[in-house]
C-alpha cells in the first residue's frame, strides 16, 4: 500500500481512506504509520468520551443518543465500539454498528467497530490510534464505547477526556461497581433504564457511596436515564460539557492528554522491543535453554539473563555496522 495516494485521499476529506487508514493500523502496516507520523501535529482537536459499564446497560444505545444529540449541535463525531475478540479469528464479535443503523446514513458519523485484541482493560492500543486517525480526519468527538466485561474497563482512563459509566438498577450494580473499580474511573455516573423498579433506591445508593469519598475537586454527578426513550440525554450531555470546562482550567486536560502520550509512548516502545528482540536467533537461545532446563534444571532467571546477553550483544553489532 503506497502512502502517497492514500495520504492524499485521506486529506480531501474521504470516508473509503478514513477506513483504509483504521484498517491499516490494525494491521500494523509501516505506511499507515508514516501518514500518522506526518500529520500528528494536528492531533489534540477531537473531545474523547469514554462510555462503559456493565453487559446489558444501554451503553450501545446511549451511544446513538449521545450522537444524535451532538450532531444536532452541529458537531461531527466518531465512534469506536470495542468488541470481544473472537478466539478463532481475531475478530470482533458483535459488531455494535447493528444497534446504531440510524446513524450510518448520516455523513457527519464514522462508526468503527474494532476488536479487543486481548487487551483486559476493554481497548486496544490500536483502538486508540484509530482514535488519532477519526481526529486527524476532523471528527470534533470520539466516542470509545467498551465492550463492558466489568473489573477490567481501565483502559478507558487513559484514552477518554471524560468516562461516562452506565449503571442499571437491578442486580446491584452499585455495589459491584464498587467492587470493579468502576467507582475510581467515572467523572460521570448514569443510572440508565431508570423506569425500572428500584431506580430511585439505586441513584440514592450511588449518590451516598459519592459522598463518602474524599472532597475532590470534580465530584461526579448520577444522571437517571431511559436512553431507549431519549430521556436524560440532555442531562448527561449538560454534564459531559460541565466536565469538559472543568478540565480546560488549570491545564487539567492539557496534563491528562500528556499522561496518554506518555503511555503510549511505554506501549510503543515495549511493542517494539518485543519484536525486535524475538528474532530467530532469541527463538533458538530459548529453545537450547528450554533443553538444558529439563536436563540441568536451569532457571527462568538464568534464562533471562542468557537472553538479554544475547540481546544486548546484537544491538552493539548493529552499532558498530
Amino acid at each position: 500500500m503506497s502512502s502517497t495516494p492514500l495520504l492524499t485521499e485521506f486529506l480531501s476529506g474521504s470516508r473509503r481512506a478514513l477506513a483504509k487508514l483504521i484498517s491499516a493500523i490494525e494491521n500494523d502496516h509501516a505506511n499507515a504509520r508514516d501518514i500518522i507520523d506526518q500529520l500528528y501535529r494536528k492531533v489534540g482537536r477531537a473531545y474523547r468520551l469514554g462510555i462503559t459499564g456493565p453487559p446489558g446497560a444501554g451503553k450501545s444505545t446511549m451511544v446513538d443518543q449521545l450522537a444524535k444529540t451532538i450532531r444536532a449541535a452541529g458537531k461531527t463525531v466518531g465512534i469506536i465500539a470495542v468488541d470481544p475478540t473472537s478466539p478463532f479469528t481475531g475478530g470482533a464479535l458483535l459488531g455494535d454498528r447493528v444497534r446504531m443503523h440510524d446513524l450510518t446514513t448520516d455523513p457527519g458519523v464514522f462508526i468503527r467497530s474494532m476488536a479487543t485484541r486481548g487487551s483486559l482493560g476493554g481497548l486496544s492500543q490500536k483502538a486508540q490510534e484509530a482514535a488519532d486517525v477519526l481526529d486527524l480526519f476532523g471528527k470534533d468527538f470520539v466516542i470509545f464505547e467498551t465492550v463492558g466485561v466489568g473489573q477490567s474497563e481501565l483502559d478507558i482512563v487513559e484514552a477518554a477526556d471524560t468516562v461516562v459509566v452506565i449503571l442499571v438498577p437491578e442486580s446491584g450494580d452499585s455495589v459491584q461497581a464498587m467492587k470493579a473499580g468502576l467507582m475510581e474511573i467515572a467523572d460521570i455516573f448514569v443510572l440508565n433504564k431508570a423506569d425500572r423498579d428500584g431506580a430511585q433506591r439505586a441513584v440514592q445508593e450511588l449518590e451516598t457511596i459519592l459522598h463518602l469519598r474524599p472532597a475532590a475537586a470534580w465530584n461526579p454527578p448520577v444522571v437517571p436515564t431511559v436512553a431507549s426513550a431519549a430521556k436524560g440525554i440532555a442531562e448527561v450531555w449538560e454534564k459531559i460539557q460541565a466536565h469538559r470546562e472543568f478540565l480546560a482550567q488549570d491545564g487539567r486536560l492539557v496534563a491528562k492528554r500528556k499522561q496518554r502520550l506518555e503511555k503510549k509512548i511505554h506501549e510503543l516502545v515495549s511493542r517494539r522491543l518485543k519484536q525486535e528482540f524475538w528474532d530467530e536467533e532469541a527463538q533458538r537461545v530459548l529453545n537450547t535453554s528450554l533443553d538444558n532446563f529439563q536436563n540441568q534444571k536451569l532457571s527462568p532467571y538464568r534464562i533471562v539473563e542468557e537472553l538479554m546477553k544475547k540481546f544486548r550483544t546484537s544491538i552493539k553489532r548493529k552499532a558498530e555496522n
